[in-house]
């Protein structure tokens, strides 16, 4: 970002002249002349003469005064100007670190090594012919005189900063001929610096003479690299991709050149392009400095120039091994290299960035082990975090026991997480036969590779820990860890990184990294491009320096020979069980494995102890459970499940009248309450409700549960929230199916790590463990017939019982006239006019009428009321209340469904169906 403009000190302005104090001059004259006509006297004519003095007082005050405000201003001006100098000096300075950090000459590049790319130099690439003069980014503002505009001037000039060109064909040096070589040597050393061996290619006859035969560049080019040519005037052109050409004074400029330098003398030259000519300080070197700078390089690429360019995995004789997992994973400078995860380990680390050829290095180590070493001496845990491809092709490994990726992230937490139950139980092995190493029992060892264990904390920062114990504990247990990761700084801890000993890397980015894997720059000096793919350092414990390598390639044939060398192999035991199916069927468990006179809820996951134990209720001494979900989750399933290993079960049905009468009977205690309640949809059985039916279902719901003591209560619901949370917190367990959201999750008391948007149905996180919930099919359950209701009124169809019935309906005419055809056998009456006297004896007599009518006809009413039956339709309930003076709540009866309110003496209200007024909508 720009910096603001420096603001340029305004001139001082001229202190203004006090004014002249001619009244206060005047006064004394004045008074004085006012004296001298009072009394007479001359001498009071000397007033008078106070005020010339005082004006002449006044001017000499007023100039002192003025002579110190300029002064003054003078200084502060000068304060200014040296404030606005030192900041100018301070912002060239930062911009010109920052030009020669960009844009360094050989002398930067010794100072700093520069930072090399992977890209190759071009024609584009800009190089460092000298220093010079060139433009600042410093604005100054304020001002217009001369000493302003010079200040300005120097603003946007900036001095002593690296003059670039573009390397484009080449460049010619003219000039004194040792002046020229000097000049040539630095601009040819500046490239070797900034270029890697694989990018930059030295090619000239008299490189000898000029002192850069020393630097690896000029060992032998390589494919791909730019090819940078040294020659004198009339030298024969070579095959480069560009020159520096050293001519004489006079000579001509060979064609395609369009960069000439032209060198006065040292630190004097002028440069001409086609964009003009400057005046630049060139750089010089001499050649007694050239030679130390090449040999101190000189062991930058010794050993990588003598790999080969390419190695198969087949071409590599792999050792046999007793007691380790020696593997030949690459070649060397002389031979294979050959590592061994138990000897040089027990634990690994590999880096590289990206494209550097990371993965490939791990599946063939992989696949060099597997070669040599069968099942029965090794199983592999394979963990991909880069996208769940690299390790796919390994599948087919019979040592391989399981490969996760990140794709899976709940498979992968379980994978993990597993290993700790693993170290545990080769602990108990090992203390039964009272070993103290894994080579005297004679289980295979467990070698876990994981590629990109950056990514695999960043989604499971806890899971460090067991990587951790494993790398602790590891190398007695036969667990050994291959960590694969782009950069170690600051993703592998002390103290992981303390129990990995065996350390390779292939290309990194920064020297610190390198330097933390394997003590030294190397890996950072690593060349980039396709052709230094492979290339890598390896440490073992017993290496004082890095060792060189080309890494080998596994190809598909590779991995089918190994598969069909152990084809005959027992299959591994995996470090873990499988997970959980989706559908567990409750016909295909074992009696054993039942518990007696437990109900089966599902098989629960317990990775941490290598355990899928069934997960049961116990009738009569659990108190419950509270199942929540979506719709299509498994909650209904659940309770099938359930009832059907119980037989002394009742379901509360979904009905709501139904419903209604089973909680009613439930919170009476006038029966014997059943071993198993089950009820589905809590939530919607309660909020279907009319809000004062709703609340009073729910305070029966919570004496029941509260109360329930001998009973086991399963409930299901699609939320916990308001009254239902209440009624769901009074169990003492819950498990969550698949919720809606994730936030549905966390309000219905999940944790956010349960949270699984494509949870599979009947799969239900109780308390922090997994648990698929066994499944019976819906006929078996119909055809045994196991599930029963709770006592509650029959809704058989209505019929009169007494002499004559009462009916409190709107629309009493129609509703006659349907009576009169319902029941043939009785007289029909609808209250609109007289009160109609009660027969003593005949058909019985239904008398039909609004509200308003039998308040007209109160002594009927009350007549009917206490001698016969009296109905009221559940669309006016509150007719039951005024006209019955019912208080509380009736049954609960559908509206528009042919339902009613029957009263008989003093007796509360039941429900009752009219069959005839139920078709009506």
């Amino acid at each position: 970002m720009d910096s603001l403009p420096i603001a340029i000190p305004a001139e001082p302005a001229p202190p203004r002249r006090p004014p002249t104090p001619f009244v206060a001059a005047l006064v004394p004259v004045v008074a004085g002349v006012v004296l001298w006509l009072v009394t007479g006297s001359l001498y009071s004519l000397c007033f008078a003469a106070l005020g010339p003095l005082m004006i002449f007082a006044s001017l000499i005050d007023g100039a002192r005064s003025r002579r110190r405000a300029h002064r003054l201003a003078e200084a502060e001006n000068a304060m200014a100007w040296s404030s606005a100098e030192a900041l100018l000096a301070q912002l060239h300075d930062d911009e010109r670190q920052i030009h020669w950090h960009r844009r360094p000459d050989a002398a930067s590049c010794l100072v700093q090594s520069p930072l090399r790319g992977p890209d190759a130099p071009e024609v584009g690439t800009e190089i460092v012919v000298g220093s010079g003069t060139a433009r600042s980014g410093v604005r100054a503002m304020g001002g217009d005189g001369e000493r302003e505009r010079e200040f300005r001037s120097r603003c946007g000039r900036l001095e002593n900063v690296p003059i670039t060109v573009a390397l484009g064909s080449g460049v010619a040096l003219r000039g004194a001929r040792p002046i020229v070589e000097a000049a040539a040597r630095a601009l040819t050393v500046q490239m070797c610096l900034r270029f890697g061996t694989a990018q930059l290619t030295l090619i000239g006859d008299h490189l000898e003479e000029w002192g850069v035969s020393g630097f690896p560049h000029a060992r032998a080019a390589r494919r791909g690299s730019f090819r940078l040519g040294m020659a004198r005037g009339g030298d024969a052109r070579k095959a480069t991709d560009g020159t520096i050409w050293l001519l004489a004074r006079d000579d001509e400029v060979p064609e395609g050149i369009t960069t000439v330098i032209d060198v006065v003398e040292p630190h004097r030259a002028t440069v001409r392009t086609p964009e003009g000519i400057v005046e630049v300080a060139v750089e010089c070197l001499s050649r007694a400095q050239t030679v130390v700078v090449a040999e101190s390089r000189a062991d930058d690429a010794e050993e990588l120039d003598a790999l080969p360019t390419g190695v198969r995995l087949e071409d590599l004789v792999q050792p046999v091994s007793q007691t380790g997992l020696s593997a030949a994973i690459g070649r060397g400078e002389r031979d294979d290299l050959i590592l061994d995860i138990v000897d040089d380990g027990p634990h690994a680390i590999v880096t590289g960035t990206t494209g550097s050829g990371k993965s490939e290095l791990l599946v063939s180590w992989v696949t060099a082990i597997a070669s040599a070493h069968g099942p029965e001496r090794v199983i592999f845990v394979l963990a991909d975090f880069k996208g769940g491809t690299a390790f796919e092709p390994l599948r087919i490994l019979p040592q391989v026991a399981a490969v996760i990726t990140d794709l899976d992230e709940h498979g992968a937490r379980r994978g993990v997480s597993s290993l700790t139950a693993e170290l545990r139980r080769r602990e108990t092995v090992l203390a039964a036969a009272g070993a103290r190493d894994i080579g005297e029992v004679g289980m295979p060892r467990l070698v876990i590779v994981v590629d990109e264990f950056a990514a695999l904390l960043q989604e499971h920062t806890d899971l460090g820990v067991v990587f951790t114990d494993i790398a602790a504990r590891g190398r007695a247990l036969g667990m050994h860890l291959i960590l694969g990761t782009q950069r170690a700084s600051g993703v592998i801890r002390d103290a992981l990184a303390a129990n990995c000993p065996l350390r390779l890397s292939l290309r990194v980015g920064e020297a610190a990294d390198s330097r933390a894997v394997i003590g030294t720059d190397a890996a950072a000096d690593l060349p980039g491009g396709v052709e230094s793919r492979g290339l890598a350092l390896a440490r073992r414990p017993q290496d004082t320096e890095p060792v060189p390598l080309r890494v080998a390639l596994t190809g598909a044939a590779d991995l089918r020979a190994v598969s069909m060398t152990w084809a005959g192999a027992k299959a591994p035991q995996s470090p873990w069980f499988p997970a959980l199916p989706s559908v567990i069927p409750l016909a295909e468990l074992s009696r054993a494995e039942m518990a007696h006179g437990d109900l089966v809820l599902g098989r629960a996951d317990d990775p941490d102890h290598q355990r899928q134990p069934l997960e049961v209720l116990s009738v009569g001494s659990d108190r419950g459970i509270a199942l929540i979900g979506a719709p299509g989750s498994g909650r209904t399933s659940a309770l099938r499940a359930l009832a059907g290993q119980h037989s002394d079960s009742v379901w509360v049905s979904r009905d709501p009248e139904l419903a209604w009468d089973a909680v009613v009977s439930l919170a009476s205690g006038g029966a014997p309450r059943p071993g198993l309640v089950l009820c589905d949809d809590i939530d919607a059985q309660i909020n279907e409700l009319p809000i004062e039916y709703g609340q009073h279902l729910a305070q029966l719901w919570e004496q029941i549960l509260r109360s329930g003591t001998g009973t086991t209560f399963v409930v299901t619901a699609t939320r916990a929230a308001g009254q239902v949370g209440r009624l769901l917190d009074s169990l003492p367990r819950r498990g969550l199916l698949r919720m809606p959201s994730r936030i549905d999750h966390l309000a219905a008391g999940g944790d956010s790590d349960g949270y699984d948007r494509d949870r599979p149905p009947g799969r239900l996180r109780l308390g922090d463990r997994e648990v698929q919930i066994v499944w019976v099919p819906e006929e078996r359950l119909r055809s045994t017939g196991v599930v029963r209701a709770p006592q509650s009124a029959e809704r058989l169809a209505w019929s009169p019982r007494s002499a004559a019935t009462a009916l409190v309906t709107p629309g009493s005419s129609v509703v006659a006239e349907v009576m009169a055809r319902a029941y043939p056998e009785c007289e029909v009456v609808s209250l609109s006019g007289e009160p109609p006297a009660l027969p003593d004896s005949g058909r019985p007599r239904i008398l039909i009428g609004e509200s308003d009518a039998w308040q007209r006809h109160w002594a009927l009413w009350q007549r009917i009321r206490g001698e016969g039956e009296v109905l009221v339709r559940a669309e006016s309930a509150t007719d039951l209340r005024q006209l019955a003076g019912v208080r509380e709540i009736p049954p609960y009866a559908k509206p528009h469904a042919g339902r009613a309110w029957s009263l008989s003496g003093d007796s509360a209200p039941r429900r009752v169906v009219i069959p005839a007024l139920a078709d009506r909508r």
